[in-house]
């Protein structure tokens, strides 16, 4: 199936779950995540997720990297333009909804995309070699370019990879890893 007819389903299915169901989820996903044998690296990029469209929230797992590395710092994209930056935060980083419903920091510090050592990657579905359907705007394989070789790419979803994204490109970048409620998929 092509992204466009995944996102839409993927985004419905995930609207449809109520919020008792999705709070299972996120339990199992933190459980999933504690067993992957994922280190904690000392930066970690996440996101602020977008709640209109019932989107992952990463808060949880953010806690447990603390709870596992106290030294963990960790980034939230910008977005300018086209282009995401990554933002430093600490504990007193004020957060301000842009545009498009999401919460950035206002006062955070830019860093360098190469200084990044784990990346969250907001998602929809992936399939099974680590492809992944976003929301069809680019930022996040844009600024994935910009990082290391070796960073480590990390996609959370309610929902099993499907077999195959058919219209996949070569501008498109493949997740590490995806974490569901039943397992945690390593490409």
């Amino acid at each position: 199936m092509i992204k466009q007819q995944l996102r839409k389903i993927y985004r419905a299915q995930r609207l449809a779950l109520t919020d008792s169901e999705r709070a299972k989820m996120d339990d199992l996903m933190l459980i999933q995540f504690q067993h992957s044998g994922i280190e904690i690296p000392d930066t970690v990029m996440t996101y602020a997720p977008l709640e209109k469209f019932a989107e992952f929230n990463p808060a949880f797992i953010e806690d447990y990297c603390l709870f596992k590395n106290p030294a963990v710092q960790f980034v939230y994209p910008v977005m300018k333009g086209h282009d995401l930056i990554p933002m430093l935060t600490d504990a007193d980083t004020a957060f301000l909804k842009n545009s498009m419903d999401i919460d950035e920091p206002v006062d955070g510090h830019p860093l360098d995309p190469k200084t990044i050592d784990m990346i969250f990657v907001p998602m929809v579905i992936a399939d099974v070699s680590g492809n992944r359907v976003g929301y069809g705007k680019g930022f996040y394989d844009r600024f994935l370019k910009q990082c290391r070789k070796d960073v480590v790419m990390i996609g959370f979803s309610y929902f099993e990879p499907v077999q195959e994204i058919s219209d996949v490109f070569e501008g498109d970048v493949p997740l590490n890893y995806c974490i569901t409620p039943n397992a945690c998929y390593l490409f």
